[in-house]
């Protein structure tokens, strides 16, 4: 896939998801260090865990789309549909979230959000790859004007916020 086209999730969503997963370490090392109860290590622990996971997957997450075939890679797996064996792609939106399904047959298929960076080119090219009559209507209006998504990212930031207040309020002491 040497002219592949590589989209990955948009990286102004895992900035500040990083940055939550740093300082919810922190407020976990900060709490263990001041000898805070063990409930509350175990709760900021318990978060964690999700945060990691959330933060590891969306890291890892891209797709690659070529002539020939798309990929979807994420942690610890992929799947390709080849272009000529697309039957549709077919598109449901909710609001501003948008969900792309790209199907080969009746059990192969690929669920593409728009969380994923430069998603109006995304769209653009999975309609230029795959055969004409597969696309819906729905998908070819997309493609002229993709909706923007920012309700993830103002939580995300909102999060970081509220975390950097516990962690001001934790040398208030």
């Amino acid at each position: 896939m040497a002219d592949a086209k590589k989209f990955v999730i948009r990286r102004l969503f895992l900035l500040p998801l990083g940055l939550l997963l740093v300082m919810t370490l922190a407020l976990l090392v900060i709490c263990l260090i001041q000898d805070q109860p063990v409930a509350k290590a175990i709760i900021l622990g318990c978060l964690m865990v999700p945060l990691a996971a959330l933060f590891v997957e969306s890291a890892g997450r891209r797709i690659e789309v070529s002539s020939e075939k798309v990929r979807a890679v994420r942690p610890f797996r992929s799947k390709e549909i080849v272009c000529a064996a697309v039957t549709e792609l077919e598109t449901v939106r909710v609001r501003n979230r948008v969900f792309m399904t790209l199907m080969a047959g009746e059990d192969d298929y690929l669920i593409i959000s728009n969380s994923y960076g430069n998603f109006p080119d995304l769209v653009r090219s999975l309609v230029a790859v795959v055969p004409e009559g597969t696309v819906t209507d729905e998908t070819r209006q997309l493609a002229d004007k993709p909706p923007v998504r920012q309700a993830d990212l103002a939580a995300v930031w909102l999060a970081v916020l509220a975390m950097a207040y516990i962690l001001f309020a934790q040398f208030q002491r």
